[in-house]
């Protein structure tokens, strides 16, 4: 009897650790593309501008507001991009309230597929970098750093300075919902 409490306890233990660690997950950020004024060409926002100051990630969310009897959007090659061809979308979007899961690292073409939109500016770039690699800061701060003496034997080798205990942060969509019903049907099968 004493080893099904045990096993039961080592599951609660279990699932709790588990919880824990998914509360840190976090959510995709939501933008909403040229904010107030929404996807138009009226308030000659210049989404450019305003895609270079987002910082986007892989789970945002982007947010296309518009009156769809003006304008739509428009998934695109980088080559539809840059001419304005709008003849064969990747996909099009036609509520006026669009949102769209950023997925893949790498450029996101979008564009207004109404004659003339595009030309007058009514087109986006969204720029989800992959992560960049982290290396350890120069000593001295410069880009061209002398290369460490060798250790003596047993020495310890120095630190980097790097701490891996800050918690990690993945976007919470299918992946988190997917893992979260697993476990779930797991307690309930012990039980």
């Amino acid at each position: 009897m004493d080893s099904v409490l045990e096993k039961r306890s080592l599951v609660v233990l279990a699932f709790l650790f588990l919880m824990s660690n998914l509360a840190q997950l976090s959510f995709g950020a939501v933008h909403k593309v040229g904010e107030s004024a929404g996807w138009t060409t009226i308030a000659n926002v210049d989404y450019r501008q305003w895609a270079i100051s987002k910082s986007f990630q892989v789970g945002d969310i982007i947010v296309f507001e518009y009156n769809s009897q003006f304008h739509n959007v428009m998934r695109v090659t980088h080559a539809e991009y840059k001419s304005c061809n709008v003849s064969s979308p990747i996909t099009t979007h036609t509520s006026g309230n669009d949102s769209i899961v950023i997925d893949t690292h790498g450029h996101h073409f979008f564009v207004c597929g109404a004659p003339g939109h595009c030309q007058a500016g009514q087109k986006v770039d969204i720029n989800v970098p992959r992560a960049p690699s982290v290396a350890a800061p120069s000593p001295l701060g410069s880009a061209s750093a002398t290369p460490a003496p060798p250790l003596a034997p047993g020495a310890p080798a120095p630190s980097s300075g790097l701490s891996l205990s800050a918690p990690l942060t993945i976007p919470f969509g299918k992946l988190g919902c997917m893992l979260l019903l697993q476990l779930a049907c797991i307690v309930v099968r012990l039980f």
